[in-house]
């Protein structure tokens, strides 16, 4: 199939594709990397009557370190963040999850700010995203990540509202995190994952935020509470991890039912989980 016929606008600036879009109202959509909307474009499951390329936009496409988040740009191709040291070295959550998205191929054009706007529920860097407690940074605002994501490919942004950058925490001596996701092969969406990130003082954990994706509308928040003060005994994580399990309600799909995927993700998060502890605490993972 070929897309419906659309008009075509490179943008040459943010007010540009901003009046563009306010212009066009919902009619509009925007081009950044293209890996989820171009093929959405030839099977028309999308069906703009304008698009607006936005890769000739200056200054969405950097990456710098500002009040103790890693600032990465809209159009940072999820590639570069992957090869950057300063997301290596200061965030090593989003550097642990670019690996896991889609494929190389597709990283070198898909965009950092384009997988956020995107939200899908089984994609990984929302999923990181709120884990570390990071934001979105758009024309009109800055929205916490938990609440930017309302559902499957729906976002709080409005009709004439673009994501400029992402905000994501860097992780100082002491902290500790992880994502882990099941995938029937690599590239596929997964069926459940999680990302724990940990803050470890005097031997117990002082911090714990806990997410959980790929098993509801949007990537969640679930309780990490059970975490505060101890130092993970085996039986404290199984129980952390039979609660997330408990807390959610997958749908079933072609891969399994929604009991598989519960337990699957009870299992995942205990692997977050320890995994975080381990090297938080500079032990061996």
């Amino acid at each position: 199939m070929k897309p419906v016929p659309f008009t075509y606008v490179r943008a040459e600036s943010v007010e540009h594709a901003v009046e563009t879009m306010r212009a066009h109202g919902g009619e509009a959509k925007l081009l950044a990397g293209g890996q989820s909307l171009v093929p959405a474009l030839n099977m028309r499951l999308a069906r703009p009557t304008m698009l607006v390329d936005l890769n000739r936009v200056p200054g969405l496409d950097r990456i710098d370190e500002k009040n103790g988040d890693i600032r990465i740009g809209a159009l940072v191709r999820q590639s570069t963040a992957e090869r950057t040291r300063l997301v290596r070295e200061r965030c090593p959550l989003l550097a642990e999850s670019l690996p896991l998205v889609g494929h190389f191929v597709t990283r070198n054009r898909g965009t950092i700010g384009g997988s956020i706007a995107h939200a899908d529920a089984a994609a990984e860097l929302p999923l990181a995203l709120v884990a570390l407690g990071g934001s979105v940074i758009t024309t009109l605002r800055t929205i916490s990540a938990a609440e930017f994501f309302v559902g499957h490919f729906t976002t709080v942004l409005a009709e004439d509202e673009l994501v400029v950058a992402t905000a994501w925490p860097r992780t100082y001596p002491g902290e500790g995190s992880a994502i882990v996701e099941f995938a029937p092969r690599h590239g596929d969406f997964a069926l459940a994952s999680s990302a724990c990130v940990l803050r470890v003082e005097d031997g117990a954990v002082a911090e714990a935020r806990l997410a959980v994706g790929s098993v509801g509308e949007r990537p969640e928040l679930v309780d990490a509470e059970p975490l505060l003060g101890s130092t993970l005994d085996d039986d404290r994580v199984r129980s952390v991890g039979a609660s997330a399990a408990a807390a959610v309600d997958p749908p079933p799909n072609l891969h399994g039912s929604p009991a598989y995927r519960r337990a699957l993700l009870g299992t995942l998060v205990e692997r977050a989980v320890g995994t975080a502890w381990a090297r938080a605490t500079g032990k061996s993972v």
